[in-house]
């Protein structure tokens, strides 16, 4: 018997969003690669979303949003797709980077919460 391992999608961490229209919002990724369900944040000088980094000091230390797709802006700028408000999500399957602590992962859900993303207690 082979058996098979589904990828994430979507579903795997959005529990619940405003209409379509109202929660996602179309960006500019840039930098680097995105996955499906990595944090996002904004870089100041461009306003274009990159991935999260703790340790940033060009807006991307601040979370911003949630991609929805894998998007790669390793070699150059691509549209995207992002949660960035009123959405109930679970935090389990969202990416971050490699070096991050629980007091970071605090900080920052706290921030995707002032935009209206709430982390739904898991069971």
């Amino acid at each position: 018997m082979t058996a098979f391992t589904e990828p994430n999608n979507l579903k795997d961490f959005l529990v619940w969003e405003q209409e379509r229209g109202y929660s996602r919002e179309e960006v500019t990724l840039t930098g680097t690669a995105v996955k499906l369900a990595q944090v996002v944040g904004k870089v100041t000088a461009s306003g274009k979303h990159a991935a999260f980094n703790q340790d940033g000091s060009d807006g991307t230390e601040t979370a911003a949003g949630i991609a929805i797709a894998n998007y790669d802006a390793s070699a150059a700028d691509v549209r995207g797709v992002v949660i960035a408000r009123d959405a109930i999500i679970t935090a389990s399957n969202l990416v971050w980077p490699a070096d991050i602590d629980a007091g970071e992962i605090a900080a920052a859900l706290a921030t995707l919460k002032t935009l209206g993303i709430i982390v739904r207690e898991e069971s």
